[in-house]
């Protein structure tokens, strides 16, 4: 797995090494079950603390996107759909960057998001073979 940094990024050096795992099980390049490289190799060919890279992993660890156990590593969660789980992640992360870059406060984004939630159908609902309710179908349909 690769890892890429920036010294100059505004972006914490844990949330990026946590980005490069994050993208990696978004795009496939790394599977559920596999191995994390261990905390201290990834410091040493990054230059950085131990401890940066084991906030990375406790960051992924928080997000059910890794397992972390003791002696053992970090491994990629086999749960179903950690893939999109992932994806999903990053969706909102860059969705969060856009609020901040148009000055919306914490509290903003959430009542937006939370207003766009209460307009949003159910679709589990309709997998699942229920009805929900929704707008009327338009006239001839």
């Amino acid at each position: 797995m690769l890892f890429r940094v920036l010294a100059s990024s505004p972006v914490p050096l844990g949330e990026q090494i946590a980005a490069c795992v994050r993208g990696a099980i978004a795009d496939g390049t790394a599977a559920p079950g596999e191995r994390l490289p261990p905390a201290r190799e990834v410091a040493e060919s990054l230059g950085v603390n131990v401890h940066t890279v084991l906030r990375g992993y406790q960051r992924l660890r928080d997000e059910g996107l890794i397992e972390l156990r003791r002696g053992r590593g970090a491994a990629i969660t086999a749960a179903p759909g950690i893939a999109d789980r992932a994806r999903l992640t990053e969706s909102v992360r860059g969705l969060i960057v856009q609020a901040r870059e148009l000055g919306l406060t914490d509290q903003e984004l959430l009542s937006m998001v939370h207003d766009c939630l209460s307009d949003a159908p159910d679709t589990r609902l309709r997998a699942a073979g229920r009805a929900v309710p929704g707008p009327p179908p338009a006239p001839g349909n």
